[in-house]
């Protein structure tokens, strides 16, 4: 199949989630086009079965703001005439669905279909917005196809616009070659040269991260253990973390090591990630840290109990109850014992539930079933 991928290429999990899909199905023989603003972080373009095409978007006085649906469109039409796409997927439904929808009308009587994929903020912070509900809903009724990333962002899609189709719930997927354990010791050594338990937290640092939790929780490791804390990632609320780390009396223990491309060699160094999150529609970032053998101590937030089950192979806090993960995560590291099962069963599920290789052939079946759809 020739298959367009429409993504946001920036570390957000829509875009790192939309890379490695295409890489997947290349890898399965299928020819990959990818349309974003700026060559997606986990693109690797030397994949002869992937192409990038770039969205340029020009500014002219007369816009206040560039028109990048418009210019992401004429661009899609480009793509799916001098390739000849078979259908096109979209990752994020404004504006790329809608963009997409677009060029339906612009080509037609070409046909090319359009799979939705939401993956959380779509439906539960722009689509509420009132500036965009009505078009994100018909978006949702006009794609061919429409899947979440889990359960829960199923449920609170259909209850948010009342739609009346079915919503295929795929849930996100690790590469567990890329993403496994195995420190380099010079690397932990560098961050705990005292043989210190390692904790991390990864994520853009906005308020529905709860990154001061994470740091808070670490407060209450360190006073029962030694221990480090990195904290990987940037975002509006950095500043607001170091200085709580300070007024805690841990900021030489935490180490801010900003925006990270390759995390799959960082996350091997911890034991444990922290994520206090308000919200996740799936939580990506337990799942690549659970896949390096990594304990996720998180809270029991939107579908992350999907992801990590609680006592198994991770550790889960109510939200109203979040000041206990940092007396969790300094049981648990406490216990050698116990942490090593859950570090081996952290990976076991990464491998059995949600590795490239389970996911992708799902994307792949539905694929085929848009197609034989659109033939009837």
């Amino acid at each position: 199949m020739k298959i367009g991928i429409v993504c946001y290429p920036t570390f957000g999990g829509s875009g790192v989630v939309a890379t490695e899909l295409a890489h997947g199905l290349a890898h399965r023989g299928h020819e990959i086009h990818l349309v974003s603003y700026a060559p997606p972080v986990r693109f690797e373009a030397f994949d002869e079965h992937i192409r990038h095409h770039e969205v340029a978007v020009s500014s002219y006085p007369l816009f206040r703001y560039p028109p990048y649906d418009l210019a992401l469109a004429s661009r899609l039409v480009e793509v799916a005439e001098q390739t000849g796409l078979d259908l096109v997927h979209v990752h994020y439904a404004i504006p790329h669905t809608i963009a997409a929808l677009l060029v339906q009308d612009i080509i037609a009587p070409q046909r090319l279909p359009v799979v939705t994929t939401l993956h959380g903020t779509d439906i539960t912070i722009v689509g509420q917005d009132p500036a965009y509900h009505r078009v994100t809903r018909y978006a949702l009724r006009r794609s061919d196809a429409v899947t979440s990333v889990s359960e829960y962002l199923e449920r609170e899609t259909l209850r948010l616009f009342e739609v009346d189709r079915p919503i295929v719930v795929i849930p996100n997927f690790v590469d567990v070659e890329r993403f496994q354990p195995g420190v380099e010791t010079h690397v932990r050594s560098g961050f705990a040269p005292r043989g210190e338990a390692v904790l991390v937290h990864m994520s853009n640092f906005r308020s529905v991260k709860r990154s001061l939790k994470a740091v808070e929780a670490f407060a209450v490791v360190v006073r029962t253990l030694p221990a480090c804390l990195l904290m990987v990632g940037d975002g509006p609320e950095r500043a607001t973390c170091e200085a709580r780390a300070r007024e805690l009396g841990v900021r030489d223990r935490v180490r801010f090591l900003g925006t990270q491309t390759d995390v799959e060699r960082l996350l091997p160094v911890a034991d444990v990630l922290l994520l206090p999150s308000k919200y996740e529609s799936f939580g990506l970032a337990a799942l690549e840290a659970m896949a390096c053998g990594v304990v996720p101590v998180a809270t029991r937030a939107g579908g992350l109990p999907e992801v990590i089950r609680d006592g198994e192979d991770g550790l889960l806090v109510a939200e109203e109850d979040i000041d206990r993960m940092g007396e969790l995560a300094a049981a648990l590291l406490a216990d050698e014992d116990r942490l090593s099962a859950l570090k081996q069963a952290a990976r076991r599920a990464a491998v059995e539930r949600f590795a490239t290789e389970k996911v992708v052939p799902r994307y792949e079946a539905l694929y085929r079933e848009v197609l034989a759809a659109d033939e009837r």
